[in-house]
């Protein structure tokens, strides 16, 4: 048995690095501005492809790490920079998780490269689940999926909302319900490609964080699609359907599949926001000079800093094992993806609402990075589950019970 360490690989160290460097040197002068402006970054996004860190290839070597730990530790390092860049540029895999998720190898292979385009012409792809009715209760879907035999085709129709890169994407993924009576078992996630009639962009939202990364809701107007666009293909649907109707247990269904595979990511995401804060606040606590001494001195500043570099360090060692365990097929028989998510959007909430407290008036004004920070973090207890649906998974695995 190997011996173990918590030591980094070269390879993950300079991965660290290399991604660190870019968001120091790119995302970091350029935030506030697309902070300010609410606008789609397509230059910092085609400079993220040049160097290789915006693309199915670099998705696809940061998963072929056995330990699981690059993609979280890449999105730690993005975030850190600026969190709405950050989710500008990898936005693009929650499309792409859900194409691995639910598709076949060839399914992955035809359609997640078109999610990220190329180089001189870089695409966004957007993965489509939340609507009006159904937020955490994604069992309430109301987009329907109707078959149409003759033409080989399906027939999407409803509403999609808060969809990050909505109405932009080369590439939407949407789950819709197929037999509504079945619940969130007879729900099925489609491809619609780029140019699909019927799909129809909505109003782009403007929200309280992650200003660069475009938000917006979306129709389905009777939009058709390829029958081969249904991931999984007709005869795994045909199978999952069979077994939903016999009352026979399930492995999982579309939507929750793929918050499955991204949320220890996502909890990784939080943190790189909650690092940036708390370095930025630490600094300013051993410079900033009250009553004759740097404010650093006076325990309850210390003593904060102290709670919010513990915190932080504790949320990405529940990230890491979550990624570990996702990445070597264990069994999360504790939800340990929820807990990390969970642990890793609260700390990130925390921790920048203490770097704002730090800095008194001077954090509470846009000179400092620090109100953007925390205007980004509060989005970690919402999305991909909020922290109430957190729980909820972690008490049900517990406790064996059906908790509501």
């Amino acid at each position: 048995m190997p011996e173990f360490s918590l030591e980094l690989t070269d390879e993950q160290q300079q991965l660290r690095e290399w991604v660190h460097g870019f968001a120091a040197d790119v995302l970091r002068p350029a935030a506030a501005e697309w902070d300010e402006r609410e606008e789609v970054p397509w230059p910092v996004i085609q400079e993220a492809a040049k160097i290789g860190l915006y693309g199915f290839e670099f998705l696809a070597t940061a998963w072929a790490d056995q330990t699981g730990l690059s993609l979280p530790m890449a999105n730690e390092e993005l975030f850190w920079g600026d969190a709405g860049l950050a989710m500008s540029i990898f936005g693009t895999s929650l499309a792409v998780a859900a194409i691995y998720g639910s598709g076949t190898p060839e399914q992955l292979m035809e359609w997640a490269p078109q999610c990220y385009g190329d180089v001189d012409d870089p695409k966004v792809g957007a993965f489509c689940s939340t609507e009006p009715e159904a937020g955490s209760d994604v069992g309430a879907i109301r987009t329907r999926a109707r078959y149409d035999q003759a033409a080989d085709e399906w027939v999407l129709s409803g509403q999609k909302i808060y969809a990050t890169n909505g109405g932009i994407a080369n590439v939407h993924v949407v789950t819709a319900s197929v037999e509504p009576e079945l619940g969130t078992r007879g729900q099925a996630a489609f491809i619609v490609p780029p140019g699909t009639p019927g799909l129809v962009p909505g109003k782009k939202l403007h929200k309280l964080g992650l200003r660069a990364s475009h938000t917006a809701d979306l129709f389905l107007d009777d939009a058709r699609v390829p029958g081969r666009c249904l991931l999984g293909g007709r005869d795994k649907l045909a199978e999952r359907l069979a077994r939903a109707r016999a009352g026979q247990p399930s492995a999982g269904q579309a939507a929750l599949r793929t918050f499955e595979l991204t949320r220890p990511t996502v909890g990784a995401q939080a943190i790189g926001i909650a690092r940036a804060a708390y370095e930025h606040a630490l600094d300013y606590a051993k410079q900033r000079v009250q009553f004759g001494r740097p404010i650093i001195e006076n325990q309850a500043i210390a003593f904060a800093l102290a709670d919010m570099r513990t915190d932080i360090d504790a949320a990405r060692l529940l990230v890491w094992r979550a990624a570990w365990m996702g990445r070597t097929d264990r069994s999360f028989d504790a939800a340990e993806g929820s807990m990390s998510k969970l642990r890793a959007g609260e700390v990130a909430v925390s921790v920048t609402g203490k770097a704002v407290q730090i800095l008194g008036g001077a954090g509470y004004l846009r000179e400092h990075p620090v109100e953007r920070w925390y205007r980004d973090a509060k989005i970690y207890t919402i999305f991909e589950g909020t922290s109430e649906i957190q729980r909820l998974v972690v008490a049900r695995a517990i406790s064996g019970m059906q908790i509501r």
